[in-house]
Parts: structure tokens; C-alpha cells; sequence
């Protein structure tokens, strides 16, 4: 289940970068055929930005942030009167210009060292920025804002405003693009962006505002002295996602142990895995359905080590039903003992048909358990196999299942994902 290129950036990606990049060549390109305004500021700022984009940070959900980047994007956007009377007189093109060669500047140590940022992350944070100064700095140069910025809670209010409407846009365009990346349901991506929106999403989006509202009496201390908060609490997002990592790396070691002891093929557990996620994703599941859906799937053949003797090629779907549950069930104990009791129940329920003759099929079995049983049956079938031939038998003999024993909405969408597969492994 290999993803290519196209995969990984295409349809709305391709249209975020591409937007991405003409609005910050025009920035550049603008600021660059005439003096910068307030070259000092702009300097400030911009540094600020290239230590976000430096101190980026991975976050699960297969999300790239940099928290204090983003957030000196939006305060250098609503940036106001400086060190009381100063009034700055920047256009939105110099913000976007600034952003751009900030985020660049950040982004060359991880390029040096193969880890590059995805494109389509960078040039969001070049949009949102753009479109915060769109909204602000036009009515704040042109006066339009005078009466409401002396003091009052006017002009904070109006800056939340422009926050919270540019992250609605950022989530909306994040979405957009993990929906073409992923192949999943525009509104279940969206679901999961506006989540991760309500995270470390708000704590930018207030940073952005305090200091662009801090500048005005302190001037260039409230940079630092701002954006230290929000850099403690990107180090408690980087170290949740390392223990997350971790936790991923000990379940992918778990998964093998039935290959090591020759209960199951090589590589049988991660291709059912990576063939369910697919599937999970285009169903539309939620982030944490996928995650315990993964789990389940890795897990799903951990029962075969209560067997004396292995089963021939570890295909449970060639045994009996009765054996398929008591394999099933002492898998599901094993895992419930290290409390994962989700997973543990899916991967208890996952041997049960999706029907039982003459009666309509049982709503109680998860999803996520129908998904893998189609899965496991399409490996058990396959083979692990590259063969087109043997794929297609596998598939047909899905088909021939859906009237009992495979919910047909999931070997349609396994159909779909195989084929395409096909078509990219040639």
C-alpha cells in the first residue's frame, strides 16, 4: 500500500501551494521595488518568525506546526501603534514579504538535514498571514480604526475577530488539503482540522494578538516576553508527540511478534493496517477512530500465540468460526491488560459476520471491526502478493462474501483502494 507522490501532494494541496506561493512572490517582488517601511520592525518580527519555523514542532495527526512562527505572522499582520506614538505604515504585500523570507530562513536547517516542512503547511501560514493583513492593516493605516484604539476593548475585540476568522480559514484550507492527500470526506477532515483548531491554534491566535497589543508600550520586549509562553507550551506538545511516537513504535513492535514466532507472514499485520486506515479515511472516521482502528488492525493475529500449532500461513479465515473467535478473544485479553479497551473490542468482534442468514446485519459490530475483517480476508486471499491476478481473485472473493460475511459499503471502498494501488504500483 504504497502512497506516491501524487498522493502526498495533489488536488486542493496543489491549490494551496500554488496561491501560496503567487502571493508571496508578489509580496517579495513588491517590497522588493521599493524602500522597506520600518526596516527594524520588520527585522524584529521576521526573526521572530525564522526561530518558529526553526523550533517547528510535529504534532500527531500527521500535522507540522510552528506555533511561534505563526503567531509572529499574525502579530507582525496587527501590528498597530509601536512604542506608544508610532504609528506603523506597512502594506499587507511587506507582510506577506517578510513572512516568506522568515519562513524560508526557518525552514533551511531542517532542509539541510532531510527533514524539509510540507509544502502545503508553509504556504498556508504565508496565506493566513496575508489575509490577516488584508483585514487590518488597510483600516488601520487608513485611519478607519483611530476611534476605537485608544484604550478600550474595541480594537482588541476587532483583532480576536480577525483571528478567529482566519483560523476558520486556515482549518477550512488545512481540510482541503488532507481531504485530497487522504482521500477522506471533506467534512470528516474538517472535523478533525476544527478540533486541532481548539488547541494549540488558540494559544497562537491569542499570542498573535498580545503582542501586536503589547507593542504599542514595550515595544520590541513584547516579543520575547510573549512568545516564552507559548514556547513552554510547545514543549509540551513536542513531548506528548514523542511519547506518542513511542507508544506507536511499541505497538509496532507487538504486531511483529506473531511473524517472529512464525504464526503469520512477514509484513501480514502492517498491510492489513495500512489497508484499513485507508479505508477508515475514506469512510470518513474521526482521527481517534483511526488511531484505535490502526491499533486493532497491527494486533488483530496477536490471539494465534495461544496455538500450539500455527495455522498454515496464518490465514484465519480459512479456519472455523469458533476458532476465529477463541483466537480472537484471547487477543482481545491480551490487549484489554495494557487498557486498551477500545482496540480490545474491536479486535474481539472482528471475526463476526457482517450478517447472519435471513437476518439484517448487527449494528453493536464496530466499524472498525468490519473494516478489518475485510482486510485480513483480502491478505488471507492475496497472500501479500503483487500479482494483479491475485489481487483481483482476492477481491472477487470478497464479492462473493458481501451477502454474509463482509459489510459490502467496505469491500467496495477496499475495492477502490486495491485498484488504485494497482494502477500506481503499475
Amino acid at each position: 500500500m504504497r502512497r506516491s507522490w501524487a498522493d502526498e501532494f495533489s488536488g486542493a494541496s496543489v491549490l494551496v501551494v500554488v496561491g501560496g506561493l503567487l502571493l508571496a512572490v508578489a509580496g517579495v517582488a513588491a517590497t522588493a521595488s521599493q524602500p522597506v517601511l520600518e526596516p527594524q520592525i520588520a527585522l524584529a518580527f521576521g526573526a521572530l518568525i525564522a526561530v518558529g519555523e526553526l523550533v517547528r514542532v510535529n504534532l500527531p495527526g500527521d500535522r507540522s506546526a510552528a506555533p511561534i512562527g505563526a503567531a509572529g505572522g499574525l502579530a507582525y499582520a496587527l501590528l498597530g501603534d509601536f512604542r506608544l506614538d508610532e504609528g506603523t505604515t506597512y502594506g499587507v504585500l511587506q507582510v506577506v514579504a517578510v513572512s516568506t523570507i522568515a519562513i524560508l530562513v526557518g525552514a533551511v536547517p531542517h532542509m539541510a538535514v532531510g527533514q524539509p516542512p510540507r509544502l502545503e503547511s508553509l504556504a498556508r501560514r504565508v496565506l493566513i498571514a496575508g489575509f490577516a493583513a488584508l483585514l487590518f492593516r488597510p483600516l488601520y493605516t487608513g485611519g478607519y480604526l483611530d476611534g476605537i484604539s485608544d484604550g478600550g476593548w474595541q480594537l482588541p475585540a476587532f483583532m480576536l475577530a480577525i483571528v478567529l476568522f482566519c483560523g476558520l480559514v486556515d482549518a477550512l484550507l488545512a481540510a482541503l488539503a488532507r481531504s485530497g492527500r487522504e482521500r477522506s470526506p471533506f467534512m470528516a477532515a474538517a472535523r478533525d482540522e476544527f478540533g486541532a483548531l481548539l488547541g494549540i491554534g488558540s494559544a497562537i491566535g491569542a499570542t498573535g494578538v498580545l503582542i501586536a497589543l503589547a507593542a504599542e508600550a514595550m515595544g520590541y520586549w513584547a516579543l520575547p516576553l510573549f512568545a516564552l509562553p507559548l514556547l513552554v507550551a510547545q514543549f509540551s506538545f513536542r513531548r506528548y508527540a514523542s511519547i506518542r511516537a513511542t507508544y506507536d513504535q511499541t505497538i509496532q513492535a507487538l504486531s511483529r511478534v506473531t511473524e517472529v514466532g512464525g504464526y503469520t507472514e512477514t509484513g501480514h499485520a502492517q498491510r492489513v493496517a495500512q489497508l484499513s486506515v485507508a479505508v477508515g479515511r475514506e469512510m470518513g472516521l474521526a482521527e481517534a477512530d483511526i488511531k484505535d482502528l490502526k491499533y486493532a488492525a497491527l494486533m488483530h493475529d496477536i490471539g494465534q500465540l495461544s496455538l500450539t500449532d500455527p495455522i498454515s500461513g496464518g490465514a484465519t479465515t480459512l479456519i472455523a468460526r469458533d476458532e476465529q473467535r477463541r483466537i480472537a478473544a484471547y487477543g482481545a485479553e491480551v490487549i484489554r491488560q495494557s487498557g486498551m479497551e477500545r482496540v480490545a473490542h474491536i479486535v474481539e468482534q472482528q471475526t463476526e459476520p457482517f450478517r447472519r442468514r435471513g437476518q439484517p446485519f448487527d449494528a453493536n459490530i464496530p466499524v472498525a471491526s468490519r473494516i478489518i475483517r475485510v482486510a485480513n480476508a483480502y491478505d488471507d486471499f492475496a497472500g501479500g502478493s503483487m500479482e494483479s491476478v491475485q489481487r483481483m481473485y482476492a477481491l472477487g472473493r470478497l464479492r462473493e462474501g458481501m451477502a454474509e460475511e463482509y459489510d459490502p459499503l467496505v469491500v467496495d471502498i477496499a475495492s477502490r483502494v486495491v485498484e488504485r494501488t494497482m494502477l500506481i504500483d503499475g
